[in-house]
């Protein structure tokens, strides 16, 4: 049985996605805890979620513009963070992305880190992120490389302070032990399927559903179907790349981009599909344990999470390479398999529920409590 002094530190609250449900979920584990965070700028509509939870911010959230320019402040969170008060707390459970798990704790206070991922901009994704913000060169490109080599040596001893890593992905796990030199336990984030069900026996269009970015790499899908008429493909989802790939989907009469949809018709696009499908590397990849909710089969790009989620010839494919040949020969080799099993996509993602998360947290968290009290009662009677 944990304590009742509990406290948990999200990132920020700016708007509701993947990292909020988590911490959503955690305060039903822990209804009792305090919250703290950077900033809260959380919107009316999704403030109940927080179980009527006011969050306990740091400077941040009082400098000038910070309600749309916070992450202009990154230099400074390392600082705004250490600042937050954890006395009279027997665990502190950090949601990590960026600075969270730098809070400071004592000698008798357990930290507990759910990482979501390291600070991929600071680190093995540096570049990338330099090259797609124009950074590459002059004097803004300097002192940012800057400020990501201060943010790693900062990053690499706050991880000191962490008792138990837990990771969303085995994937997120193999990042925290190159990054930090540091063992973690792998936890799927929670994922509500009970909003999911099978759909109709008939599919018709494959479908992929994603944020358009870069790094989703919608555009070698696009071009995956442009080389392939007779199968269409419906795009749902939008972002900064929306005019890009509106112009690599133009003329291309088995390709529709649908945007921004309510809930409902996403998840008729789910039930309805052939295949969802997938060509981002991602941390873990929620939308594909939705559309496995559905009883659709997932073709996505073999590594990251998606490896934590589909299993291979039963619930879908994974493809080797990003690339639009490896698209084509991936769905030549689905639509070459007689029967996929709708019961056996439904069953794979009810692994992710957030119940079984719940379940498996407090497990987590009890048995370290439970280790690192025996630890400290021993070396109070030496």
């Amino acid at each position: 049985m944990t304590p009742a002094r509990v406290a948990i530190v999200h990132e920020w609250l700016e708007n509701w996605a993947g990292s909020e449900h988590v911490l959503e979920q955690l305060i039903k584990c822990y209804p009792h805890a305090d919250l703290f965070a950077i900033v809260d700028f959380l919107p009316p509509a999704d403030r109940e979620k927080l179980a009527g939870k006011r969050p306990r911010t740091t400077f941040i959230q009082k400098l000038p513009f910070a309600r749309k320019l916070f992450r202009h402040y990154l230099g400074l969170m390392p600082l705004a963070v250490e600042q937050l008060d954890f006395t009279g707390y027997d665990i502190v459970i950090s949601s990590h992305h960026a600075v969270a798990k730098g809070v400071i704790t004592g000698p008798d206070q357990l930290h507990v880190s759910y990482v979501h991922s390291p600070m991929r901009y600071a680190w093995d994704l540096q570049n990338t992120y330099l090259r797609q913000s124009k950074l590459t060169r002059g004097l803004l490109s300097l002192y940012v490389r800057w400020l990501f080599h201060r943010l790693r040596n900062w990053d690499v001893r706050a991880a000191s302070g962490v008792d138990l890593f837990v990771a969303n992905s085995r994937y997120i796990a193999r990042r925290i032990r190159k990054t930090w030199r540091r063992h973690a336990f792998v936890l799927p984030p929670p994922v509500d399927v009970s909003r999911f069900s099978p759909g109709p026996k008939e599919r018709g269009d494959y479908v992929m559903v994603a944020r358009l970015v870069p790094y989703k790499r919608a555009d070698l899908v696009i071009e995956a179907f442009r080389r392939m008429p007779d199968k269409r493909l419906l795009v749902i989802g939008d972002g900064p790349e929306r005019a890009r790939i509106d112009a690599l989907a133009e003329g291309a009469a088995n390709i529709e981009l649908r945007g921004h949809v309510p809930s409902g018709t996403l998840v008729e696009a789910l039930q309805g599909a052939r295949a969802f499908v997938y060509a981002g590397e991602e941390d873990f990849g929620i939308s594909m344990v939705e559309a496995q909710a559905c009883g659709t089969p997932v073709i996505a790009y073999g590594r990251g999470g998606a490896c934590d989620i589909v299993i291979e010839g039963e619930t879908g494919i994974l493809f080797p390479d990003q690339t639009a040949e490896s698209i084509i020969a991936a769905i030549a080799r689905f639509e070459a398999t007689p029967t996929w099993e709708s019961a056996l996509c439904r069953a794979n993602a009810e692994r992710f529920s957030e119940e079984i998360f719940r379940t498996r947290f407090m497990e987590l968290v009890d048995a370290q409590w439970a280790e690192f009290m025996s630890g400290n009662s021993a070396g109070k009677s030496e």
